[in-house]
């Protein structure tokens, strides 16, 4: 007999997760320095515990609700929406969940607010309680990020006077109004690209590394791609809003401005010669950057800052491979050991550059799919990689793959990466790995529970099934 999947199941399935996701939070999160609790301590043990029961219990009802969009009678894409916006909701006020990177943006809103070089100097100039927030190794690091997301930064700096609780929330709710536009965006791109609205929204909004990093996190990045999303929705009929909207993502993180070839590749699709196509594109690429530098205030530092360092702990491939490279070459007595790692990271960019080429020549018809590739290309190869990094290819191969089983790899891929971090955001020693565990191994036990009471025949009286 199957489990049997309706909505409404799904529904509350994922608003459990998500609840105790919130209730977790409150003792193991990423919690402001003057609260939090020792790792050792039993609050944080069961809030532990309970994140990850919350995390398992979100990947299934994800899982779930994928089996119903994929069957005969699918929910629509308003359906999808309002079980998105039950799920996030008690995260809203939440504390931050999996990093703390929500405090290095205020830090850095409120040193553009007070006039000082986010580039050329870290959180720790500003002082005070915000940079006391900022995780030690970012105290010293200028600002990675651009313009756009400063502005809004500074902005909100000045309106919460530099209060914590009002910075966290208003951060939260920059990133939901992210989210929002990715969810707007997706199903007019699946329309755009052939595929499924329904699939997209499922894949490329409602999985947990949305909710887990974007909406329980508040990355900058949910800014990033519903900006990007909504210009290659406008790049059709409108190339220069396109344009202007795709390089207001980019001066929210750098990774974006490569939507600016679909922007050309969508015009050229449509019947513009392609000369005239990257000429616009690039006019209102550069007047965007130029409007959108003078109003945040900030310069253009961001260009150099782009190379900001990242933690000696990073597990992308190519730190992985330097450091073991490192390692094997100090063994062996050579003065060439400490360039391991830079040139790994070298040699990452290179195959980055090949890959993306090679991606747009054989995809160029299909400029989101070929976009959504060369995101996840630049977040596997690049230099630092975080889960929620994956949301940058992954937003737009929701709504542009090919094939189901294209969809499947991604939707696994999303599902092992939502395990992937304590949500306190620091490095996990053996004791937290092993409350982590045990709180996902409840939540596979309780699911499987609810399982098999589900199949259960029905007793009726006098003992017979």
């Amino acid at each position: 007999m199957a489990f049997p999947v309706d909505l409404r199941s799904c529904q509350v399935l994922g608003l459990a997760g998500t609840a105790f996701l919130a209730l977790g939070g409150e003792t193991a999160g990423a919690l402001p320095v003057r609260e939090l609790l020792a790792p050792a301590s039993v609050r944080a043990a069961l809030g532990l515990v309970g994140v990850y029961f919350g995390v398992v219990l979100l990947i299934a009802a994800w899982m779930l609700l994928g089996r119903l969009v994929r069957g005969p009678q699918p929910p629509g894409p308003r359906a999808l929406l309002l079980v998105l916006a039950l799920w996030a909701a008690p995260l809203l006020l939440a504390p931050p969940l999996f990093s703390r990177d929500v405090y290095s943006y205020l830090a850095q809103g409120a040193m553009v607010d007070s006039h000082m070089d986010v580039y050329a100097d870290g959180p720790d100039r500003l002082g005070g309680p915000l940079a006391e927030e900022v995780a030690p190794m970012w105290r010293h690091t200028g600002a990675p990020y651009g313009p756009t997301f400063l502005a809004l930064a500074s902005a909100l700096s000045a309106l919460t006077r530099g209060e914590l609780p009002a910075g966290l929330l208003g951060m939260r709710l920059i990133a939901l109004l992210g989210v929002a536009l990715m969810a707007v965006a997706l199903p007019r791109l699946a329309r755009l690209s052939g595929a499924d609205p329904a699939a997209a929204l499922w894949l490329g909004a409602l999985n947990p590394l949305v909710l887990l990093h974007l909406v329980a996190g508040a990355h900058n990045d949910a800014l990033m791609l519903g900006l990007l999303g909504l210009g290659l929705v406008a790049a059709g009929r409108r190339p220069v809003v396109g344009a202007v909207l795709v390089t207001l993502a980019a001066l929210v993180k750098a990774p974006a401005a490569l939507g600016l070839l679909a922007v050309v590749a969508l015009r050229v699709r449509s019947g513009r010669p392609p000369l005239p196509a990257v000429l616009t594109t690039a006019v209102a690429a550069a007047a965007t950057t130029v409007a959108a530098t003078a109003v945040a205030g900030t310069g253009y530092g961001w260009i150099g800052a782009l190379d900001t360092p990242v933690s000696s702990h990073n597990w992308a491939l190519t730190s992985l491979l330097g450091r073991a490279t490192g390692a094997l070459l100090t063994r062996l007595g050579s003065a060439l050991a400490p360039l391991a790692v830079p040139a790994w990271h070298l040699f990452g960019l290179a195959a980055t550059a090949v890959a993306v080429l090679l991606i747009w020549v054989r995809l160029r018809p299909r400029p989101v799919y070929a976009l959504g590739l060369s995101l996840l290309t630049v977040a596997v190869f690049g230099p630092a990689i975080r889960p929620w990094y994956v949301l940058w290819g992954l937003f737009l191969v929701a709504a542009a793959a090919p094939s189901t089983s294209v969809r499947h790899r991604v939707a696994a891929l999303a599902g092992v990466l939502a395990l992937a971090v304590l949500p306190s955001g620091g490095a996990a020693d053996l004791g937290q790995l092993v409350l982590a565990v045990s709180g996902g191994v409840l939540g596979v036990v309780v699911l499987w529970q609810a399982r098999q009471a589900a199949q259960a025949p029905a007793q009726v009286p006098g003992g017979a099934a």
